[in-house]
Parts: C-alpha cells; structure tokens; sequence
C-alpha cells in the first residue's frame, strides 16, 4: 500500500502546486491591469518599450516571413497543379498568412527573442535588487517597470504579425510568379476575392493581440517569479519559451474552433 502512496503525494503536490501559480499568474495579471495607467500618464516609457520589443524584433520577422512565402509558394504551387489550380496560389498563400501562420509564428518567434529579453531584465532587476531599491524609494515597480512593458508588446505584436503577413505575401509572389511562372492577374485577383476583411483579416489581428498578451504576461511573470541568482535567471528564461510556445499552439486550437468552426 505504501509503494502507492508516494506516486499520489507526488502528483496531489504537482496538482497544488499548479494550481497555486495558476492563481499567482491571474493576481499578477491583475495587478498589472490596475496599474496601467502610467501609460496615459507617462508614454514615453511605452514608446521606448515599443521601440525595443518590435522594431529590434523586426529583422527575424521580415526575414522569417519572407522565408515562409517562399515555401509556401513552392509547396502550394506544387500540391494546386496536380488539381490544375495554379491560379488559386494567391489566395493559398494569403489566407495561410493572414489566419496562421503569420500570427502564431510571429508569436513563437516573439516568445524566442522579446519574451526571453524581457525575462531576463525583469530577473537580473531582481537579481539586482533594482526592484527592492524602488519599493525603498515608494516607486512601484509594477507600475513603473511592468506595465509600460506588457502593454508594448501587445502593441508591438500585431504590428509584427502584419509585417510577417506582408512579407510572406511577397515571397510567395517572388517564388510563384516571378520564378515559376503563375499569371500575376490570377494571383492577384483571386487573392483580392478570396480574401475577406473581417473573416481572415481582422480575426488574424485578434488572434495576435491574444497572443501578444499571452506571451508577454508570461516573459513577465517568469522574470517576476525568477530566483535572484544567475541559475534562476536562465531556468525563467527557458520555462518563457516553453510555456510562451505551449500557450500560443493552445490558445491557437481554441480561438480556431471559435473563428472557424
């Protein structure tokens, strides 16, 4: 009876444990929403927040879209011809865009350098004691330091994900039309009409706000939550891009299912 006993401790304190950050992850989000007023207040911290997450953020999404396009130029041209649809590559390409692939991958590729860079400040602040030194000197860091960041990458993300979008539309173009020969009138024409605003366009955005918000919170609260050591720093840095991946792959099936379904 005893052998059964330790393997349902164990997973009654992971079940606790759980349920314990869960409950921390929603106080702090909270926290934060009361306490974004600075960015009315003082916007200057948003701009330069803006500034370090996105465009600092902007090479690996343009180079990252553009790379994408191709393959899905190559791919889609590939997988239409065999139903002679080659005129069909334009909206192919565009709705793969602007409904997946360019909101979840900028979100990955966000988690991977934005998120990761703002764990790391947040937990070598801590490690610093920069954060201790404002609570001495009655500046909320919360206020002062988180917020102006959580909001400037749900600002920055859309934006990203529009420019991946972009890109990724050109480099399908590039590879479809310029290389293997598609009519541009088709590629053109077929995507204008296969595409529309609000279903494709718009649920994209919203798609990507979630997901700046998902991940940001999450670097964030790594960061907040990092032990003050070198060690604690680099575990909050990786558990960003775990936990950050997981959540925007999840909250992708989820905000599909609704969307599309």
């Amino acid at each position: 009876m005893s052998r059964w006993l330790s393997p349902v401790a164990r997973l009654g304190a992971a079940s606790r444990g759980g349920l314990a950050t869960l409950g921390q992850f929603a106080r702090f989000f909270l926290a934060v929403l009361g306490r974004s007023g600075i960015v009315l207040a003082r916007p200057r911290l948003l701009l330069q927040q803006v500034f370090f997450l996105g465009n600092l953020s902007l090479l690996i999404i343009a180079v990252s879209g553009l790379f994408v396009g191709f393959v899905l130029g190559l791919q889609g041209y590939y997988t239409l011809s065999r139903y002679g649809s080659e005129e069909a590559l334009g909206v192919l390409v565009a709705l793969s865009l602007t409904r997946e692939l360019g909101p979840v991958v900028t979100a990955l590729l966000f988690a991977g350098r934005a998120g990761t860079s703002l764990t790391a400040e947040i937990g070598l602040m801590k490690a610093g004691e920069q954060l201790a030194a404002m609570e001495v000197m009655a500046v909320d860091p919360l206020r002062r330091v988180v917020a102006p960041r959580f909001w400037a990458g749900v600002i920055a993300m859309p934006i990203l994900a529009a420019v991946f979008s972009m890109v990724g539309v050109l480099g399908g173009w590039l590879v479809g039309v310029q290389m293997i020969g598609v009519d541009p009138g088709s590629f053109w024409s077929q995507m204008q009409d296969g595409v529309d605003v609000m279903n494709d366009v718009v649920n994209g955005v919203i798609k990507s706000v979630v997901f700046g918000v998902a991940v940001t919170l999450v670097a964030l609260f790594c960061g907040w939550q990092a032990r003050p050591t070198p060690e604690g720093v680099s575990r909050a840095t990786t558990r960003t891009v775990v936990v950050g991946s997981l959540l925007v792959l999840g909250l992708d099936f989820v905000l599909t299912a609704l969307m599309f379904g």
